[in-house]
């Protein structure tokens, strides 16, 4: 935060909170409490579901990057990973407080360390996952940020970076901020280009398997989910289409959709060196349609 803007981050999820309005925008941003049925409901959800078919069988050494309440921590821990949180806001609402105590709560071993992504406190090749969940939009410096996290992988390792806010150009950045119900109050939120992103993550050692576009995955569209977007396609249309046609052609929209601030998510793997340099002599960078610009 700035001096230009009034709150913190604590304060401006506080007065969202008081909002009887926004009841469910809170609910739907697990920003409700008690914190550990938000936690459990989260870990319940179509978008931790769709994560966890990305995840390996074999559960290992997992870090939840810029954890918040610590609600994927929480989930992360829940399903077998031994898991550290990293959260600089030391705030008993929405950060690295709240985290241990909803490790506390729910008896779920759950480390903490207050630091940020861009110099991480950890080894090299430390974790077999790091999960960011709206997290890279945050970067002070997005190249760091991808560095340090290609760096605390393992060759191998998995990065899911979920539900980042894309913009097609620099120019549209105002329209989403200014569209966001907590920017004006703590000044906080960004978004990239696309090929930002994508740029960041390939030249930390991140090999890009799969780049979801904003309707393509419940990752992205919850609280929404890929079946109602589903059915909304097929009323529109008129058609009985079967489902994975359906499936693609959400992809599609998605893809060529230009609102400020919409959402992609990135599953990338950590490449041995010699595999890295083979990579980086290949052809290009997956196709990632409109929104690349």
């Amino acid at each position: 935060m700035t001096n230009d803007y009034p709150m913190s981050w604590e304060d401006a999820v506080a007065w969202l909170r008081a909002q009887p309005d926004r009841r469910q925008l809170v609910r739907d941003c697990f920003f409700d409490d008690p914190l550990l049925p938000a936690a459990e409901r989260y870990r319940a959800s179509t978008e931790w579901s769709a994560v966890r078919a990305f995840l390996p069988p074999r559960p290992g050494k997992a870090l939840d990057l810029g954890s918040g309440r610590g609600i994927a921590a929480f989930a992360l821990a829940r399903d077998g990973w031994e898991t550290t949180a990293l959260e600089p806001d030391p705030s008993a609402l929405v950060g690295a407080g709240a985290i241990r105590a909803l490790a506390r709560q729910s008896g779920v071993e759950i480390g903490v360390v207050e630091a940020w992504g861009e110099r991480l406190p950890f080894d090299d090749g430390s974790f077999d996952l790091v999960h960011a969940r709206q997290a890279l939009h945050h970067a002070k410096d997005l190249k760091a940020l991808c560095a340090e996290i290609g760096r605390v992988l393992k060759p191998g390792g998995l990065c899911i970076a979920s539900r980042e806010h894309v913009v097609s150009s620099r120019d549209d950045l105002p329209a989403f901020l200014a569209s966001h119900p907590l920017h004006t109050l703590y000044g906080g939120e960004n978004a990239f280009m696309l090929n930002e992103y994508i740029g960041a993550l390939s030249d930390a050692g991140l090999s890009i398997r799969r780049v979801l576009s904003p309707l393509e995955s419940d990752i992205n569209l919850y609280p929404d989910t890929l079946a109602d977007a589903r059915k909304r396609l097929t009323a529109k249309l008129r058609l009985a289409l079967p489902e994975g046609f359906l499936n693609r052609l959400l992809a599609w929209r998605g893809r060529w959709s230009n609102a400020p601030g919409r959402l992609y998510t990135f599953v990338c793997t950590r490449l041995p060196k010699e595999e890295r340099a083979a990579e980086g002599a290949s052809a290009g960078r997956p196709p990632v349609g409109n929104g690349s610009r």
